[in-house]
């Protein structure tokens, strides 16, 4: 008698154990796939958080533009633009564009 009710304990220990195993793994699944959702959904929200704060309002737009149309800023012509190479012993200056 005092064997079956032995065996049967440690079945039902067992039992119980592998349930709350799985369980807990069920439970550490769905975390995680609410913490993978939460950083998609952060950053969307930091882009559109981003979109919202320099696109949307015209005159910050106007702002950059008169930034751009500043004296600071010189256009380049890539005519005038080369390319130059160190080797050990001598300096290489190429045009950037070869064909010209």
């Amino acid at each position: 008698m005092k064997k079956y009710i032995l065996i049967i304990l440690i079945v039902s220990l067992i039992s119980f154990t592998t349930y709350i195993k799985n369980s807990s793994k069920n439970l550490e699944n769905k975390i995680y796939k609410k913490k993978e959702a939460i950083v998609l959904l952060d950053e969307a929200y930091n882009l559109a958080f981003l979109e919202n704060n320099y696109l949307t309002s015209p005159k910050k737009l106007f702002g950059y533009l008169g930034d751009l149309e500043a004296k600071k800023y010189k256009p380049v012509d890539i005519i005038f633009l080369y390319k130059i190479y160190f080797f050990d012993d001598k300096i290489n200056i190429k045009k950037f564009l070869e064909n010209e």
